[in-house]
């Protein structure tokens, strides 16, 4: 028998499939800081083909990170839920402090494999 939070967990995942791509991050940002925003305008500020924009807000869309809001001949994507700006943001700290442990981790080795050097080199000066 199934479990009831299991449906949650696979919307779950399915949902940060769809965000694990750099570009479909950087939309979700961008949207949330701009509003909404033409296909145009997107790939203009991204340097990057409206079709290419187009695929990642389909993706976007179809897990309902964004939504398309017409306004006259003109499609604007928005997000869905301003919040998801905020658990992409959380999620970007903790890799930001995971990043300082490793890298505290890496000077600590360095400074340990460094000091006998230092300390041959310094026996050979004298």
């Amino acid at each position: 028998m199934a479990r009831p939070t299991e449906g949650i967990y696979a919307l779950q995942a399915t949902l940060l499939k769809t965000l694990a791509s750099p570009r479909r991050l950087e939309i979700v940002h961008y949207l949330g800081e701009a509003g909404p925003v033409e296909v145009r305008k997107l790939a203009e500020h991204f340097g990057t083909t409206q079709p290419a924009i187009s695929q990642h807000l389909a993706a976007l869309r179809g897990v309902g990170i964004v939504d398309a809001v017409r306004d006259g001949r003109e499609v604007r994507y928005q997000l869905a839920d301003p919040e998801i700006v905020g658990a992409c943001g959380l999620m970007r700290q903790v890799l930001i402090r995971r990043i300082a442990r490793l890298g505290d981790m890496a000077a600590s080795y360095t400074n340990q494999e460094s000091e006998p050097a230092a300390a041959v080199a310094a026996e050979a000066i004298h």
